[in-house]
């Protein structure tokens, strides 16, 4: 089986490209920059949004496209051009894609999207699955609308199409996880805002792993859920990093010093939703890392 990959050199792509070689798979990495990769045993890495870049002629015969490309929601402050790139990053990525496809002779089986769970309204009540309608209106939101919409073009030309939602990924030196836990390094880790918004997680290893499971399994299809089945309380997150770094919790974070510090990015915070992963547990998904404890004693103490 041949996988293209966008972003297959990121925090996630990296680990998909991983989990997919180990189980027999053949990898190309659609790059700006091809020629600063070394080359790899079943991994190419193809040039593409370049100018004169022809990826399709490269990876034409493909089973399977994979979108993870788009600029990180977490490396600064959400100022106006800030948005306007995370927002363009990711449209731009996913027409590409949709571009490639529609040249390439042989269609892929399926074209899985990367998403996030941010579509989800916050409430420290609701528990969202796929199913949900109780849509947000905020800036991620709306991000994630429009990246799905175009996303969804792919089913023009037959291709199965799954929007893959991602919680907060955690791994031990890039995503959220890092922050979080430089403050409870430092003696200083405390509760978040009022502590009750839920932080839906989801472990690197179980995000890599889910992605071939949605390739996998054919009956998949539209948003999935890429969190873990126990979604915890953002007070609760906090007690359990101290535990395992064994660090104290004691110096809350309050809500007025993160907006002022963050902005509207306070918001990835500040407010949560709960999210359960129904289609992937519907259809038969273990979770490797099912409990936060474990999924953090794995990436501080393993």
């Amino acid at each position: 089986m041949k996988a293209v990959i966008s972003g297959g050199t990121g925090f996630v792509g990296s680990a998909l490209t991983e989990e997919l070689l180990g189980n027999g798979y053949e990898v190309s990495i659609l790059t700006r920059n091809p020629d600063k990769h070394e080359s790899r045993q079943n991994v190419s890495y193809v040039k593409w949004l370049s100018d004169g870049a022809l990826p399709e002629r490269e990876v034409e015969g493909s089973d399977i496209f994979i979108n993870l490309a788009g600029e990180s929601i977490n490396s600064g402050r959400w100022t106006d051009d800030r948005k306007q790139r995370i927002l363009k990053s990711r449209i731009d990525a996913t027409q590409e894609m949709i571009r490639i496809l529609k040249n390439v002779e042989k269609k892929p089986s399926v074209f899985i999207n990367a998403s996030a769970i941010g579509i989800y309204e916050a409430s420290e009540t609701i528990t969202h699955t796929e199913n949900s309608l109780d849509s947000s209106k905020d800036f991620l939101a709306e991000t994630v609308k429009r990246w799905e919409s175009e996303a969804g073009k792919a089913k023009d030309f037959g291709v199965r199409t799954a929007y893959t939602r991602f919680g907060i990924i955690l791994g031990k030196d890039e995503g959220a996880l890092p922050k979080m836990a430089l403050p409870y390094k430092l003696f200083v880790g405390g509760t978040v805002g009022s502590g009750r918004q839920w932080m839906s997680w989801v472990h690197l290893h179980d995000v890599a792993k889910a992605i071939r499971f949605v390739i996998e399994n054919k009956q998949i299809d539209g948003p999935v859920n890429v969190t873990a089945p126990s979604p915890v309380t953002m007070k609760e997150l906090g007690k359990t990093l101290a535990d395992v770094l064994n660090r104290p919790h004691w110096m809350p974070a309050p809500a007025f010093a993160i907006k002022a510090a963050l902005g509207d990015m306070s918001t990835l915070i500040l407010e949560g939703q709960k999210v359960v992963p129904s289609v992937l547990s519907e259809n038969g998904y273990s979770f490797k890392y099912p409990e936060l404890k474990e999924a953090l004693t794995e990436i501080y103490r393993g």
